[in-house]
């Protein structure tokens, strides 16, 4: 199954942990056959939040909820269960100065 750990730090916390620890940790899990896919996001001020009401389009600049920590990257995972995703969580590097959420990926149906 699928889950995706979504990273969040708070903005001066970014570059804390450094770049080199999150790519080793993406490779160990890519070596193993576990990572589908990992990427860090630019800061939440080039963020934009789109909504549409009503059939109109509106555009916000920043992320969707004023929070101290902002989602930092994602790790999108192949886990046996939501034990093995947590335990998998806990190895990401940022978890160390701000959190990871686990969640798992939801399959469409048409």
């Amino acid at each position: 199954m699928k889950y995706l750990c979504l990273v969040y730090l708070e903005e001066q916390k970014l570059h804390a942990v450094p770049d080199n620890e999150c790519m080793a940790c993406g490779d160990v899990f890519r070596n193993s056959g576990v990572l589908i896919a990992a990427e860090a996001l630019q800061p939440i001020a080039t963020a934009a939040t789109v909504r549409v009401r009503n059939g109109k389009v509106s555009v916000t600049d920043g992320p969707f909820a004023e929070t101290k920590e902002q989602l930092a990257g994602f790790y999108l995972l192949d886990a046996r269960d939501l034990n093995e995703a947590i335990q998998m969580a806990a190895k990401i590097p940022p978890a160390r100065e701000g959190s990871v959420e686990v969640r798992p990926v939801r399959e469409l149906t048409p």
